[in-house]
């Protein structure tokens, strides 16, 4: 197969895509995991080859951007450099080391009668994957499909065109000489905004779309699409201090200035830190004031403001607010209850952290903040599916159907019965 012709109309050049994925699919579910992970080691390859063609095309896209006026904190998610390819083909050979999650019985049992009953893990078939600004998921996504024996249709921003057209080059290639399906993985090399309305209609052809990027980004997907979303809406993610960080200064301090400043720009920084009461007093103003030597803007409550002059008034919005900028709401609370009805009511359902070593108010915390990862004095920058051992994410999932928090292969997969018997019948 061959990639679509350009003057096709934008409606024909998705079908055809599909049409394409669909049947890669289909061949990918029977291909072994040993070729898989060859084609995986070939792709790593590949990168580390092609590195300097790749870099000149993202230093184009970087001029593109900051033209553009694009935020700092875009900017740093677009930027690659021979650094971060290192780090992204090393992320696909940390993937080709992993145990194949295709095939894999995750529950079994044998009927009374002798008929035995399994599910195992299989492809989902054909993975749309929409995504702004970072080329890193084009190499992660199109890793985690291969893994996964899924069929993908990678369709990045135009703030990174030429990056990820290098990147896709490289990585279709090194793909197709492994002997995978040559459309194992296509790159949407069409702009038209059309295109990627005609692919989310796909019915019976495109299995799954995920989208990665902004709030705007994901509703809209979620607004054209005919077929199934996996959505990551926002990462409006808390930081509690409790009761019990009393005598954990020092810790609160490093998790909370962590979480903001560590990397802003990004969906599991910290956007919102709590305060119990009891020492709201002494760590709160502490806290701030190593948030603002970063360069943070601290907006607070009347509480807050009291304590930290400093701080600009917050408003209602600000509670929801995912800034992913050098910007932090703080709030002080009465109660570990108040601080988890808080989150449940202004969060994302993303990633909320308490620092605490009362293993009591720990446990309630974990138990009813609703979100796909919650923390216990750790920074909300480790909800990640490499810091989980993942190797890469195909995003961070905030729903609870098909599956939350950082995707890995084995989320990229779905289940099958097997029944056998001896000539069993019903009666």
């Amino acid at each position: 197969m061959t990639a679509p012709a350009a003057n096709l109309s934008a409606a024909d050049y998705a079908h055809t895509l599909a049409v394409q994925a669909r049947k890669a699919g289909l061949a990918m579910a029977q291909v072994p995991g040993r070729v898989r992970n060859d084609a995986l080691k070939a792709m790593a390859a590949g990168l580390r080859q092609r590195a300097g063609e790749i870099v000149a095309a993202n230093a184009l896209d970087i001029a593109d951007a900051k033209s553009a006026g694009l935020s700092a904190a875009m900017i740093d998610r677009l930027r690659v450099d021979e650094k971060a390819l290192g780090k992204m083909a090393a992320s696909v050979e940390q993937i080709a080391a992993q145990d194949d999650p295709v095939g894999q019985t995750v529950w079994s049992s044998v009927r009374p009668n002798g008929m035995r009953v399994e599910r195992r893990r299989v492809p989902l078939g054909a993975v749309l994957i929409i995504f702004e600004s970072r080329p890193n998921v084009t190499s992660d996504a199109a890793a985690l499909c291969i893994k996964s024996s899924n069929a993908c249709i990678l369709r990045g921003g135009k703030e990174a065109l030429r990056t990820n057209a290098a990147l896709g080059d490289a990585i279709t290639q090194a793909v197709a000489s492994a002997g995978l399906p040559f459309s194992a993985v296509q790159m949407v090399t069409n702009p038209d905004r059309a295109v990627v309305n005609d692919l989310l209609k796909q019915v019976g052809l495109i299995d799954v779309a995920i989208p990665r990027g902004g709030e705007s980004l994901i509703r809209a997907v979620v607004e054209q699409a005919r077929i199934p979303v996996i959505k990551h809406y926002a990462g409006n993610c808390h930081v509690y201090v409790d009761a019990g960080a009393a005598n954990l200064e020092r810790m609160a301090r490093d998790i909370c200035v962590n979480a903001k400043c560590q990397r802003p720009g990004v969906c599991n920084a910290a956007e919102t830190l709590l305060f119990h009461k009891a020492v709201a007093d002494r760590l709160l103003p502490l806290v701030c004031a190593d948030l603002a030597g970063q360069g943070v803007e601290v907006r607070g409550c009347e509480r807050t403001r009291a304590l930290f002059p400093a701080a600009k008034a917050a408003t209602e919005d600000d509670w929801r607010r995912e800034y992913l900028d050098l910007i932090v709401a703080v709030r002080v609370v009465d109660s570990l209850d108040a601080a988890i009805d808080h989150i449940n009511t202004y969060g994302s359902a993303h990633t909320d952290a308490i620092v605490t070593e009362d293993v009591f108010a720990a446990e309630m915390f974990v138990a009813r903040v609703d979100s796909g990862n919650v923390m216990v004095n750790v920074s909300t920058r480790f909800s990640d599916g490499g810091e989980y051992g993942l190797g890469a994410e195909i995003g961070i999932s905030t729903d609870k159907l098909h599956a939350r928090g950082p995707m890995g292969a084995a989320d990229l997969t779905t289940t099958k019965y097997i029944v056998t018997g001896q000539g069993q019948l019903r009666g």
